[in-house]
């Protein structure tokens, strides 16, 4: 059954990201702000609001959380929820740069088990489910092999937030462990480690729909992701890191200290 939900997260993304790209390096979505400031567009909303529909046609029964509108319960199903970002990266959507995505996956008695990430501007697709494989443009991709901090390459957002949310002090040590820092990312950096070409991605603060998909979507490339305490799966505690297996604990290690 993993098979019939993941094929339906590859096709309802690319349905969303087609919608996104009719507003993207346009006039038609300028940016509205949030509550807490982040911007939202009307490429957001609807892409979502596509996404839904596409939900409720196929799988009436299941949950489903989103980040512009929500939570929608079953009475009729409580183990398999749907976890929607209609686009990650609206800021970099907003300015014209094509690093956004569009995240989907399925959690199922409380486990991702399907993840989806499509990056409509670049025509990059990631999607793995447990025991399926991790698969970047239908092939399939792993994390790298380096086991050097000092030779890693580490994808960030903006620097800012780390001590803006408190965590100024780990990203300083993190950024002069590595070899080379690399921003303006978002969603594009876990793509990047999950398929080796970077070997560290990390945000301060992320929404469940924030990072979603990539549970399975590391599992199955070979990697971590979870916290960074090294709570491995975790999609709920407020911070994020993917790493690959060599270089986890050490990184793990350098955020604590």
């Amino acid at each position: 059954m993993l098979e019939t939900y993941l094929e339906f997260a590859e096709k309802t993304a690319r349905e969303a990201g087609a919608l996104t790209l009719e507003y993207f390096l346009t006039d038609l979505a300028p940016a509205e702000f949030k509550g807490d400031d982040t911007p939202v567009t009307i490429a957001d909303r609807n892409a979502e609001t596509l996404i839904r529909e596409r939900i409720a046609e196929t799988f009436p029964d299941h949950q489903i959380v989103g980040e512009e509108f929500g939570e929608t319960k079953s009475e009729t199903d409580s183990t398999h929820r749907w976890i929607i970002d209609p686009i990650d990266g609206t800021k970099s959507f907003v300015h014209g740069v094509p690093l956004y995505a569009v995240l989907l996956a399925l959690e199922i008695n409380g486990k991702v088990e399907v993840g989806c990430a499509y990056f409509p501007a670049l025509d990059e697709m990631i999607v793995a489910g447990t025991g399926l494989g991790a698969r970047w443009n239908g092939k399939p991709c792993h994390v790298s092999e380096e086991g050097k901090i000092d030779r890693a390459v580490c994808a960030h957002i903006d620097t800012a937030y780390f001590a803006q949310n408190g965590k100024g002090e780990p990203w300083d040590r993190l950024q002069k462990a590595v070899y080379y820092n690399a921003g303006w990312c978002d969603a594009y950096g876990y793509l990047l480690v999950a398929t080796g070409r970077a070997e560290v991605m990390l945000d301060p603060v992320m929404a469940v729909w924030d990072c979603g998909p990539f549970p399975p979507i590391f599992r199955e490339a070979g990697g971590y992701f979870g916290d960074w305490a090294g709570n491995e799966g975790n999609i709920n505690g407020g911070e994020a890191l993917a790493t690959n297996r060599l270089l986890k604990d050490e990184v793990v290690n350098i955020l604590n200290t």
